[in-house]
């Protein structure tokens, strides 16, 4: 066998994990989880359009799988994605469904349409943003020059970001900023904790408002904030 080969005893691991996403309730309970926030129960079971004791289940098969945390407090159960590296394969997988024709077409109602180009606007990938704009403000920033070629944080991003009173990332563990495909653009969007700030600032400054709609989000394009950021 190849030195370089995967190691076996993984493939019981990687199995369960696999089990407990292959569930059409359970994986939109942790897509709508990639907004970064923690949900109750009886949400996720209203996104799902289950039952809340079958939504119970779920979150159970889930919690066991170490794919959510879960914290109680008073009547109500909380969960949300703890670990980026989870938010980052739920994005992943998405984004290789899509790329193999697997993602059904949004329903022909009016209102599934709405959210569907909603959320291929503007949306929630974990704690950064996706969607069509979030390609476009990944584009940007290499333009100006904040973000290099391979996806590094350069001097001039440290410096815009610490001006703005915006955490680089650069003491914490791992890249600042990263790729990370989106599955409606099928090109790359940032990730890592400077795009995670980023996002923050983009929503307190109003360049960006939450819809209603989980992970959607609205873009005041006219806002100067994307012109500073080279978005065109």
């Amino acid at each position: 066998m190849p030195s370089d080969a995967p190691d076996s005893t993984s493939a019981p691991a990687l199995a369960e994990l696999a089990r407990a996403m292959a569930d059409d309730s359970r994986a939109t309970m942790l897509l709508a989880l990639l907004d970064g926030r923690a949900w109750t129960a009886g949400e996720l079971a209203a996104v799902a359009g289950v039952a809340r004791p079958t939504a119970s289940g779920h979150l159970d098969r889930l919690l066991s799988a170490g794919l959510v945390v879960e914290r109680r407090q008073g009547r109500h159960r909380y969960v949300r994605i703890e670990d980026p590296e989870v938010a980052l394969a739920v994005e992943g997988l998405a984004a290789l469904a899509a790329a193999r024709g697997l993602v059904r077409p949004a329903a022909s109602s009016l209102r599934a349409q709405r959210a569907d180009a909603a959320l291929r606007e503007a949306r929630t990938c974990y704690r950064h943003l996706a969607g069509r704009r979030g390609v476009e403000l990944a584009e940007g920033l290499r333009r100006r020059g904040l973000v290099g070629a391979g996806w590094e944080l350069t001097e001039a991003g440290r410096r815009w970001w610490e001006e703005h009173a915006l955490d680089p990332g650069t003491r914490r563990r791992g890249a600042p900023i990263r790729p990370c495909l989106d599955w409606t653009e099928r090109t790359d969007h940032i990730a890592g904790p400077a795009a995670e700030s980023l996002l923050d600032h983009l929503v307190g400054e109003g360049a960006l408002r939450r819809r209603s709609m989980p992970r959607a989000l609205a873009v005041e394009s006219d806002h100067p904030l994307w012109a500073e950021l080279g978005v065109r």
